[in-house]
Formats: C-alpha cells, structure tokens, sequence
C-alpha cells in the first residue's frame, strides 16, 4: 500500500512538472538557442559582479553575472571577426584592469579612438556594452540621483584616430582607481581560405545549397575560433596608460 501511495505521489509530481514546463514553453520545448559551432561552448565565459542587479532583486549579493560568446552572438544577431574581437578584447581588457578581483560592472568607462561609425567601432561598442554595462547618452541614468549610472560611460573620440592597420582601439577605465588600459585589435594576420571567395557571394545571396552553406559557415568560423580561443602575437596589444 505504501508503495503504491509512493509511485502515484512521483507520478502526480512529474505530471505537475510536465505541466508547468509546458506552460512556460509552448509546445513543451526547451527555450534555448541551438548553436550549430561546438567550440562555442568552450569559449571562456566573462564574469562581472553588478551591484545594480543586487540592489534590485535580480540576483544575490556575491553572484556574478556571466556572459558568454553565445550572449553576443545573440546581441548582434550574427558571429563575425567583429563580434569575436569585440568579445575577445572586453575580456582581455578587464583581465588586465582587475587582475585577481573580479570586474564590476557599471565602474568602467570605455573611450574608443575615432567616431562611432569608424570601421566597426559600433559593432564592436555594442559588445562592450553588453558586458560592461558601459553606454552612451541612451544608457540608463542611475537611481537615486545618478547611482548605479552607465549614461555616458561609451564615448567616442573623434579627434584621436587609430593605427590604420587596426580594426579598433579603446581605452577601459576603472572608474574607482582610475587605472587605464588602451587595447588594440588588429586582424590582418588571419588567413581566409580561398574557398571563402566563392562560398560568400552564394550565401549571402541565398542561392548556396545547404550542404554548401554548410561548409562556408565551418570555414567562417575557423577564423572566429582562432580570434576567440587562439589569438595569434600581435592580434590585441593592451599597455597601460599613466
């Protein structure tokens, strides 16, 4: 008897689980992005503490909030040498700000040399964005009387032009020590098979058969891997600024 009042309890329970599943994914499937590149995985994550989000409920006092490559490829909607770099160099920019602490999100201010529509400036801006919770004047303008502000903390310095050999350069500050770091990008050394030339023009057209299509976001995407997980010498260059 008892064991029978056991498995109808489980049962009951798994129904009621079964139910409020379905109820939060229609159609009872998992609401998550199914990535076809698995080095996306591997991809090491970014951590930032946030005390906003601590403040308004959204996560507990000492847990970070973690972003990984997958969150900027569906913030710009697309995986790109653009959104990789952005990604790669927010990394390895705060890695160099904080050293052993971890980053606090909404203390860094980001100034980019030349204006926002320079090369890829916006693009790789919004990554940065993201992560750091650095904005321009759309950003939000704190609580309170301007705590917990990001309004202005992304500008762009059009009088200050970059190497023209790079794709872009930024300047992270903490806004606490007021240490800097300047990061440059550069990819000129990344070698694009020649397969690429004749793979792109069909793909984007939409013309490129699946199988086709196939092969050209592998062969995209050997490039990514390389800025994301094996940056060659000379790709980012960070210095400190005094």
């Amino acid at each position: 008897m008892y064991r029978t009042t056991f498995f109808v309890t489980i049962f009951a329970l798994l129904a009621l689980l079964e139910g409020e599943t379905m109820a939060q994914t229609p159609g009872g499937t998992t609401a998550q992005t199914r990535f076809n590149k698995a080095f996306f995985d591997e991809v090491e994550p970014i951590k930032l503490v946030d005390p906003l989000a601590v403040t308004l409920g959204a996560i507990d006092k000492g847990e970070p909030l973690v972003y990984t490559y997958g969150d900027a490829i569906k913030m710009a909607g697309h995986s790109c040498p653009a959104i990789s770099g952005g990604y790669k160099l927010t990394q390895l920019a705060l890695k160099e700000l904080y050293k052993d602490k971890t980053p606090v999100r909404g203390e860094i201010k980001v100034t980019f040399k030349g204006g926002v529509e320079d090369k890829v400036n916006g693009p790789i801006s919004q990554v940065i964005s993201l992560i750091t919770g650095a904005a321009p004047e759309s950003g939000f303008g704190g609580l309170g009387g301007g705590k917990f502000n990001r309004k202005n903390l992304m500008s762009f310095d059009e009088k200050n032009e970059p190497d023209p050999s790079c794709v872009c350069s930024a300047i992270f500050e903490r806004i606490d020590t007021g240490k800097k770091v300047e990061i440059t990008y550069s990819n000129y050394m990344l070698e694009a098979n020649p397969k690429m030339g004749e793979l792109m023009p069909k793909s984007v057209k939409g013309i490129a058969s699946d199988a086709e299509l196939r092969e050209f976001g592998n062969l995209w995407h050997d490039r990514i891997k390389t800025i994301l997980m094996n940056p060659p010498d000379g790709m980012f260059v960070i210095k400190e600024i005094k």
